[in-house]
């Protein structure tokens, strides 16, 4: 079925993109005022409100944008659709854990509870640049919690409410919040987590470590734990139901200058201790705005669901800011995606008509293990827009999700990211060119990557390399909380300047970018390149594999050797042919000398609660340095770690 779109797209062809985007690269200060033109500024800013270095030979890495203007992104995304006449438009619609648990709020609704929440926050002294911990389930209290501290200028350290008591307590103590906000518990799945229990002891575990400021612990109630058996600390505690209808309904918001700080968000670090990455208001604004419009073809009142958790940087740009800077009605979901049956999600999209889906590659494969007849029992018409992110998509996901959720109809949008980033980098624009499964395709406006050989020259035309970026982009963090050194060494360091993304990159004669995986993940085999990504995508094109991950191990012949993890479907046990066959679709895909050496059977990966594979994980087991493991306690199911240990292949010796 060909992909047509049901209105004219924002850009119709690669022509206008690459017009807009030579306008984008080439003036890049007039290129975003004209973008901030879309948004409500307090103050507007200077005619030369952009500059930068990127290199440290000539000082300090520093970047601003708009400097002058001052801006609300609270604001922008509530005020501006109430006072357009959409107060009455919907907002949020929420589905929680269990069918029936679901709940609907008006643009109105969650400008009166945002600016209840910000009225309460300021009640406890908190003033602008003070950060906020936020440590809630996916619920509206959520965002709604991340706008109210944006609305009154403080720093938002949202949490995903899965991180362990340790992780949590580190974060408090780093951000050296005062009010952490949280509920009492809440259901994933069948699973209860007690997030207040956690919470509790992660205060207990900063205060045993120096740190005893927190001074109010902000409880939403969930039926999960009711209010009498939910455990408190009296003075310090307080429950939402009592005091946040209490305040008064609207909130003057803090005009804010264009660079200061908006959230930070803990993202993972080589060195085991996580970075808290800084995000200032106006170009994070400007940039979360832009791209969710583009990215997604997104109007006022498109219904639009990322499935993302607003623990991550996902959920912040394309859950709570972007959608809400463009007027969406945002899909919030509470659950897990085959909750209570494999077809959880796509029940949700027939009966909210959703239009725009941005989701994982991890997710997707997950639900294809089940089979299509999920996904078919439900009308699916309303889709036209289906995104990706987190990782790259590989080929055989890519085209389930095409032809059997999107009916072969609707454009893949598969992006290139980071945390450290703020916003889509790399991307198809949908309608606009055809898409090539597995490719991020190309920048997006006011991105000039690169490709760079080891030396750091620049690669010119089709070829692989380091990718990185030659000039900054409004969105970009500014700098690792209290760590500016680090940040400098982190990106700026291995090649002057330019912003080293730590990923590796093909460009083909299309010009399209091709994401081979992080540059430590790039297999050197008798001295083939072998990027981890492009071998997991052939070995899950196989039918019976339903996940892998790829990583190198030292060989005394090759240098290095592959060894894959393998998830098969259920229904496939593993055996000696399926073994042979499974090499011999690499050798086919990709060539002999990326066959993998080892295929661990693996019951499980170690995964985040992001999803994303703790490859560190993967290569200490591989090893057979078991005893530096390191911190596991952010993985999913730490379980799995142990089952992996005892399911070691006997053909590891070998090597």
């Amino acid at each position: 079925m060909q992909q047509v779109a049901d209105r004219q797209p924002l850009v119709k062809n690669r022509a206008e993109y690459e017009r807009m985007h030579k306008w984008s690269v080439e003036d890049p200060q007039d290129f975003w005022a004209h973008m901030a033109h879309d948004y409500y500024w307090a103050k507007k800013w200077e005619a030369n409100h952009h500059e930068y270095n990127f290199d440290m030979r000539k000082g300090p890495i520093s970047l601003k944008w708009f400097k002058g203007g001052r801006t609300n992104i609270s604001y922008n995304c509530l005020d501006r659709w109430v006072a357009a006449g959409r107060g009455n438009h919907v907002c949020f619609i929420w589905e929680g854990n269990d069918y029936g648990h679901e709940r609907t709020m008006t643009y109105q609704q969650v400008l009166t509870e945002t600016s209840r929440v910000a009225n309460w926050l300021r009640g406890q002294g908190v003033c602008k640049g003070d950060v906020v911990t936020i440590y809630l389930p996916m619920i509206c209290e959520l965002p709604i919690a991340m706008l109210a501290c944006a609305r009154i200028g403080a720093v938002h350290s949202v949490v995903f409410g899965g991180f362990s008591a340790d992780a949590l307590a580190q974060r408090i103590q780093d951000g050296h919040s005062r009010v952490v906000i949280t509920a009492s518990a809440v259901n994933r799945a069948t699973k209860r987590v007690d997030l207040k229990a956690i919470v509790d002891d992660a205060i207990s575990k900063a205060a045993k470590e120096g740190y005893r400021d927190v001074q109010k612990v902000l409880v939403y109630e969930k039926s999960a734990l009711p209010r009498e058996q939910t455990p408190w600390v009296l003075g310090r505690d307080a429950w939402w139901h009592k005091e946040i209808p209490q305040r008064p309904e609207y909130c003057e918001p803090e005009w804010l200058e264009a660079e200061e700080p908006l959230f930070m968000l803990y993202t993972s670090g080589s060195t085991g201790k996580p970075k808290g990455v800084l995000h200032t208001t106006g170009g994070y604004m400007v940039g979360a705005g832009t791209t969710c419009k583009y990215l997604f073809d997104l109007r006022p009142g498109d219904v639009y669901w990322c499935t993302a958790d607003c623990g991550w940087i996902t959920g912040h740009t394309y859950l709570t800011y972007g959608p809400l800077l463009n007027g969406a009605t945002n899909v919030l979901f509470g659950s897990t995606p085959a909750h209570p049956d494999a077809g959880r999600c796509w029940r949700i999209v027939e009966k909210y008509n959703v239009r725009v889906l941005y989701t994982a590659p991890t997710l997707i494969r997950s639900l294809m293990q089940f089979g299509e007849h999920w996904v078919k029992e439900h009308d699916r018409s309303s889709l036209r827009v289906l995104g990706t992110v987190g990782e790259p998509i590989n080929p055989h996901a890519w085209e389930w999700y095409h032809q059997v959720v999107g009916e072969g109809r609707c454009p893949i949008v598969d992006t290139w990211w980071q945390t450290e980033t703020g916003a889509a980098m790399i991307t198809p624009l949908p309608y606009a060119w055809a898409a090539k499964p597995g490719s991020a395709t190309l920048p997006f406006f006011g991105v000039q990557p690169v490709l760079l050989t080891d030396k750091g020259e620049e690669i010119h035309g089709p070829g692989e390399g380091i990718l990185a970026i030659k000039a900054p982009w409004p969105s970009m963090m500014r700098t690792l909380h209290g760590d500016h050194e680090r940040f400098e060494m982190t990106y700026f360091s291995a090649f002057k300047g330019y912003y080293f993304t730590g990923d590796g990159c093909r460009r083909d004669e299309d010009g399209f970018y091709w994401i081979t995986g992080r540059v430590d993940d790039v297999i050197n085999v008798s001295g083939h390149r072998v990027g981890t990504a492009e071998v997991e995508s052939a070995l899950t094109a196989h039918a019976m594999c339903a996940e892998a991950a790829v990583i190198g191990v030292p060989h005394a012949v090759k240098g290095e050797s592959i060894y894959a993890y393998v998830t098969l479907l259920d229904e496939a046990p593993p055996s000696a042919k399926l073994h042979a066959e499974l090499v011999n679709f690499v050798k086919t895909q990709i060539g002999a000398f990326a066959a993998p050496d080892v295929i661990h059977w693996a019951p499980g990966l170690p995964k985040t609660r992001s999803g994303k594979i703790m490859r560190r994980v993967l290569r200490k087991i591989a090893a057979d340095q078991l005893d530096e493991l390191g911190d596991t306690s952010t993985l999913a199911e730490p379980q799995v770690v142990d089952q992996l240990i005892a399911s070691r292949p006997k053909t590891l010796a070998k090597l």
